[in-house]
């Protein structure tokens, strides 16, 4: 890794939310291509899922997420479940920062694309209850839409309608089937 790369993954640690947020966006931008340092980090951001702070866990959640395809270990089938728990995290911000970058996962490979949409579909089934459960489920389908873009796999487009379609309330059902009308 360069030493660049590396100070930009310290800033990830500053108590400056300014410089935090510069690096955390410097190093999405790196990592929106195969890296070869995917593993120098990949451990200590693990970890970081269970940080004290919602922001470190979810920036953790970020940069994993995009490191999936960084991934030829596929490590990522191992740990998807630490990661997926953040979409459960006591900060609703941090949950939804996790749950919007999780479809990146399912962007790299066929064995990560399977995995995540059977996890997204039980989290959607399982948030109904929750306080904010029409955000997550939202965010989940507009997941699965941008995982579809990405793939071009008819399956993921068949589960993201059959789980609007699961939906009681007609309201909600109509919101979501939005994010599918442009295709």
């Amino acid at each position: 890794m360069d030493q660049h790369t590396r100070t930009t993954l310290d800033h990830l640690r500053a108590q400056d939310g300014a410089v935090r947020s510069e690096a955390l966006s410097d190093i999405l931008k790196l990592t929106d291509q195969p890296v070869d340092w995917a593993y120098e980090v990949w451990d200590a951001l693990l970890a970081d899922l269970r940080h004290a702070n919602g922001h470190q866990r979810a920036i953790a959640a970020q940069l994993l997420s995009n490191l999936a395809q960084s991934d030829p270990e596929n490590r990522m089938l191992r740990d998807f479940d630490a990661l997926l728990a953040v979409t459960r995290d006591e900060k609703f911000v941090t949950a939804r920062h996790c749950l919007q970058s999780l479809w990146k996962v399912g962007a790299a490979g066929k064995q990560q694309q399977r995995l995540v949409v059977d996890r997204l579909a039980g989290r959607f089934t399982d948030c109904a209850d929750e306080k904010n459960g029409t955000l997550i489920r939202y965010d989940i389908i507009q997941g699965l839409r941008n995982l579809y873009d990405e793939v071009k796999d008819k399956t993921v487009k068949e589960k993201a309608l059959e789980l609007i379609d699961t939906d009681e309330d007609s309201k909600y059902r109509k919101k979501y089937a939005t994010v599918w009308k442009r295709v």
